[in-house]
């Protein structure tokens, strides 16, 4: 007869079994993930987490995919794989505790991982067939990890004390798991400094700007106005905000790096970089804004770039009077379209190698990118970028054109309040009121502000070296003790006023005025 006791004991033993089964399976997704990463890195191509989220962020509904930039902003890559790998733990939890009875099962679970990665490389618009080998290779090292670990879990049929969940089995189980987490933070590890110490890495280290040839002065004296919280004029490369569709910066060899200008050309032709920087390049202040920047959002930077001009690149491939759309194609696979007349006008649309200074860092389009003055980046910058087509947008949709947005999106006439922060407590009296403004390649004629709704308020303007970047403003207000708000409007050279309609950043970019709130004691 089964005593209460024994029961319990069985029970207990069932519940630890499972246990151990359920993180045999996490440990296999684990170790599964990490040779991916190593054998991606050594591969040079993209790993299978990676290829996963690509085709999940390529396929997101256009409402979802707004709601998440939203609620997360640039955190948004972060947010997905963190989602991906959570998601991958749980369903390898389950696969252990079905491999317990039914090893089978578990297995073509493995199996469906490895399809589902082979169909997402396959449907990515990054075209990489080889991504398909990190994902053969994770699928076997998931194999072999999850029979090694299925032996090792202690059978609950064996008596007491030996080999059992309880006793010398359950070590045994922990072992064999440590070590296979040891084996797959090694991995994990190498993958890392491969990748850190690869050809992309190297290749930037290595790159030299060549001097401009006709470089331009240093910024006029009164451009940055140095009030203590105001976003400064030029901005740092490492604080230049970053908007793509890339899950993992991707890293180019600029020595294999080449750029194919064909499509509805007389001389379609490639170039490499030696070639590209033996061509005069030029220096230009440009200040880029992101479609997403929401009113008053910091999704926007100003920088000197370096480059070659874009239209210049494209008289010398003879562009045909009716490709009115220039798709260009970055290394990841993502495509922009920008209107050629844009870059035909004669401003500074440049092929750039250079930010403030430096080489382009690999955040920013290493080891080449567009910058076209004027227009969103979804229509005008395309860093990593590996392929010119002219074209016609009768014919053709660029990524985000395909999900609705605009085919033309110049940036509206905009401004914003830095000072006083947002919320901020200040000393009532004389107060500083001061933030940036900007109408690319338009140009801004005028900010002007007002406090509790009262009278517009011109505001002092800082110098600019050109049109195609945001400016600096400043005005001092006197304010009592209590809560006051801050408005603030911009008018373009072209004497238009910025509208206090708002309008979300679909299709063409958000409009409305900066208010802000702030205390005074």
């Amino acid at each position: 007869m089964t005593t209460k006791t024994q029961r319990t004991g069985d029970r207990s033993r069932k519940r630890g079994r499972l246990l151990l089964g359920a993180c045999a399976g996490t440990v296999t997704v684990v170790a599964c993930a990490a040779a991916g990463e190593l054998v991606a890195a050594l591969v040079g191509t993209a790993s299978p987490v990676v290829a996963v989220g690509d085709a999940v962020v390529d396929r997101t509904p256009q409402a979802l995919a707004e709601l998440a930039i939203a609620l997360f902003g640039t955190a948004d890559k972060i947010v997905l794989l963190s989602g991906i790998v959570i998601v991958l733990l749980v369903v390898g939890g389950v696969l252990g505790v079905v491999a317990l009875r039914r090893p089978l099962w578990a297995y073509a679970g493995l199996g469906v991982f490895a399809a589902a990665g082979v169909a997402a490389v396959f449907i990515g618009r990054g075209g990489d067939t080889r991504t398909v080998i990190p994902v053969l290779a994770a699928a076997a090292v998931g194999a072999l990890c999850l029979a090694l670990l299925l032996r090792a879990v202690p059978d609950e049929t064996a008596p007491a004390g030996v080999g059992t969940v309880s006793g010398p089995g359950r070590r045994r189980f922990v072992f064999t798991a440590l070590g296979v987490a040891a084996a797959a933070g090694t991995a994990g590890v190498l993958s890392r400094v491969i990748s850190g110490f690869g050809a992309g890495a190297s290749s930037r280290a290595a790159f030299v700007l060549p001097e401009p040839a006709s470089p331009l002065p240093p910024l006029p004296k009164g451009t940055d106005l140095k009030v203590p919280g105001l976003t400064p004029f030029t901005t740092p490369n490492r604080d230049f905000y970053r908007i793509d569709t890339a899950l993992t910066v991707p890293r180019p060899d600029a020595a294999r790096w080449r750029l194919r200008v064909h499509g509805l050309v007389d001389r379609p032709f490639e170039i490499d970089m030696a070639e590209l920087l033996d061509l005069p390049l030029q220096e230009a202040d440009i200040t880029l804004a992101c479609v997403s920047n929401q009113v008053g959002g910091d999704l926007i930077g100003n920088a000197r770039w370096l480059g070659h001009p874009l239209a210049d690149l494209l008289r010398r491939a003879g562009v045909h009077a009716d490709a009115d759309q220039i798709l260009a194609t970055s290394h990841d696979g993502w495509t922009c379209g920008t209107p050629t007349e844009v870059v035909m006008d004669g401003r500074d649309a440049l092929l750039a190698v250079g930010m403030n200074g430096e080489p382009l860092p690999h955040e920013h389009g290493f080891p080449a990118r567009t910058v076209v003055p004027g227009l969103y980046g979804f229509v005008s910058a395309t860093k990593w970028i590996t392929d010119i087509r002219l074209t016609r947008f009768a014919d053709d949709r660029a990524y985000w054109a395909e999900r609705g947005w605009a085919v033309e999106a110049p940036i509206h006439t905009m401004s914003r309040v830095d000072v006083p922060a947002p919320l901020s407590r200040v000393p009532a009296g004389e107060v500083v009121l001061a933030g940036v403004a900007w109408a690319q390649h338009r140009g801004v004629d005028a900010v002007e502000v007002r406090v509790d709704d009262g009278s517009w308020v011109p505001a002092e303007l800082a110098r600019v070296p050109g049109i195609d970047t945001w400016v600096q403003w400043v005005t001092e207000v006197t304010v009592g003790p209590g809560r006051h708000d801050v408005e603030v409007r911009a008018t373009d050279a072209t004497g238009r006023v910025q509208t206090a309609e708002r309008a979300e950043p679909i299709p063409s970019g958000a409009t409305g005025r900066h208010r802000i709130a702030f205390t005074a004691t």
